[in-house]
């Protein structure tokens, strides 16, 4: 038996419930995962409160995970192999990784090696996925160009602006909060905006002519703005919605999409991982060259509790849960 933090309907935080269940069986294909740390994303909030089509409950969430693994049939990985799991239906379509084991299809997990605490690990694999997907796959940023972070307090935005920078951008970063510009200023931002809701004319009388690329993590509430501020064939991707809206009541794409502005969307897929990439990442790192800003960590009992934190929007950074 173990122990699975399992969300029982659509509603509050509390109708995540903690209940002894069996150990998962693994099939050929997959492979079962002794749970170390998972954090927790911004989507689950959606899927516990019944946002997420065709998810069925009860339903143990967690669209991430970190461990070792427990047991391989195909013997890709041995008995104790440090891996992370990602996406792929995790959480939604079968049970993800709030829980002590996962039986995970081997197309979403992908093996490392660290001596990081499984706390620090825990934090890694959606936000980086996110992060690296949205700046090199979305955005196809190169050296030397401009970068707007709308929503540069959140757990994405701050490791958003470390990559970039450590890809040699300058980063302009915003946040409604103007006590937050030396926490932003220390991360590596170069400009810090207070965002008021037009943020445009601002980055306007920094760059006339607009930033070669915005990633924003806002959404729908902020986007019309955010396409103001891009160059002619500057790209918008939108990644984020930690405005908590899904749909746009009006949008008029030959007004709100200036002329060769692109618009583009981040969903994120393990595909767009790699072992290397998640690796090469793993040992920047260790060796103190990117900095992850984890707000609080849990222990799986008080699962509960970290989502009332998340659903606060008062964490600051990456809420991570240890097994």
């Amino acid at each position: 038996m173990m122990k699975a933090a399992v969300t029982t309907k659509a509603g509050k935080p509390n109708v995540i419930q903690i209940q002894e269940k069996p150990i998962p069986a693994v099939q050929n294909g997959w492979v079962l995962i002794k749970i170390k740390a998972f954090g927790i994303n911004r989507s689950e909030i959606f899927t516990r409160q019944g946002d997420s089509p065709n998810v069925k409950f009860p339903r143990v969430q967690g669209i991430e995970c970190v461990g070792e693994v427990e047991n391989d049939p195909s013997g890709t990985y041995k008995k104790g192999q440090k891996v992370a799991a990602i996406m792929g239906g995790m959480g939604r379509d079968f049970d993800g990784g709030y829980a002590e084991y996962a039986a995970l299809p081997l197309a979403i997990v992908f093996p490392f090696e660290s001596k990081l605490p499984w706390e620090t690990l825990g934090a890694i694999p959606e936000m980086f996925q996110t992060v690296s997907g949205s700046l090199n796959e979305a955005l196809e940023v190169k050296k030397g160009e401009t970068l707007l972070i709308r929503g540069g307090t959140s757990s994405i935005g701050m490791l958003a602006c470390q990559l970039a920078k450590h890809y040699g951008l300058t980063v302009i970063a915003t946040t409604r909060n103007a006590d937050k510009e030396a926490l932003l200023k220390s991360n590596g931002a170069d400009h810090v905006l207070v965002d008021d809701g037009d943020i445009s004319s601002k980055l306007k009388s920094i760059y006339p002519q607009g930033v070669d690329n915005v990633l924003e993590l806002i959404g729908i509430t902020t986007l019309k703005d955010s396409l103001k501020c891009v160059r002619p064939r500057g790209v918008v991707c939108m990644t984020g919605i930690l405005g908590g809206q899904w749909t746009m009541k009006e949008f008029t794409p030959m007004g709100d999409i200036p002329s060769l502005a692109r618009l583009t969307v981040y969903m994120g897929d393990a595909a767009n991982l790699s072992d290397t990439l998640l690796q090469d990442f793993i040992n920047a790192v260790e060796a103190g060259e990117i900095s992850l800003n984890i707000s609080k960590v849990f222990k799986l009992d008080d699962i509960v509790k970290a989502h009332e934190l998340m659903e606060s929007n008062q964490a600051g950074g990456k809420i991570v849960v240890v097994s």
